[in-house]
């Protein structure tokens, strides 16, 4: 989801020969290698956006996220805070197709050793290994080729941001900032955003990038 919405393709059909996607190393890395290894076709359609009209807050013990109006693009901007090695982080850019492929589709998913020891004791995430995830101990990251980012885990999470946030159905228009966030906040986020009527509906005329408002407020 995060690479398609990044690279701005809002038309493939997705084809599965298994029960999900694949989770790979948990970044986007080998799915934009393969969409730009394909090509994309511009169509003569407009295309479908999600303007932040008014700013809209969810939270969750010390973790938030919100989204805020902008003139144009997706702003988004990111800060995690988990123990030592990894700490606080903070991230933020524009979204463009190019500052996704060169600063967050790398990301992979991360972890603490101890947790992983915990669940693979239990039967569970018996898939997980250094070659697929990056992995903690108490004192750095124990993957042989180390981190692809000093910050990776924060970008990471940004990438999360992006997959989450394509699940509007359109790409969205405003700014984004999140602290101590994850999936649950970003799906909780949209949810208010949508009974709040703080997404408006509006479309890019097609091969000149300015946009038609339509109006109205998208709510359930």
């Amino acid at each position: 989801m995060a690479a398609l919405a990044a690279l701005r393709i809002d038309n493939a059909l997705v084809m599965l020969d298994g029960d999900e996607v694949p989770a790979m190393d948990g970044s986007a890395r080998d799915f934009v290698s393969a969409i730009d290894e394909a090509g994309v076709v511009a169509l003569p359609a407009p295309r479908r956006a999600l303007r932040v009209i008014k700013p809209v807050r969810v939270s969750d013990g010390a973790g938030w996220a919100e989204l805020c109006p902008a003139e144009a693009g997706l702003r988004l901007d990111v800060e995690i805070a988990f123990p030592a090695p990894i700490g606080r982080q903070r991230q933020a850019l524009e979204l463009t197709p190019e500052t996704f492929r060169t600063e967050l589709a790398g990301a992979r998913s991360f972890g603490f050793l101890r947790d992983a020891e915990r669940l693979w004791r239990e039967g569970l995430a018996l898939g997980a290994n250094l070659d697929n995830t990056l992995v903690f101990d108490e004192r750095a990251a124990i993957n042989p080729h180390g981190l692809r980012f000093a910050d990776e885990c924060v970008r990471h999470k940004m990438l999360d941001v992006v997959g989450d946030l394509a699940l509007a159905g359109a790409s969205i228009i405003g700014a984004f900032r999140s602290y101590r966030g994850g999936h649950g906040l970003n799906i909780a986020l949209l949810a208010a955003a949508a009974r709040s009527g703080a997404l408006a509906p509006e479309f890019e005329s097609a091969g000149k990038g300015s946009a038609t408002r339509t109006g109205r407020s998208l709510s359930p």
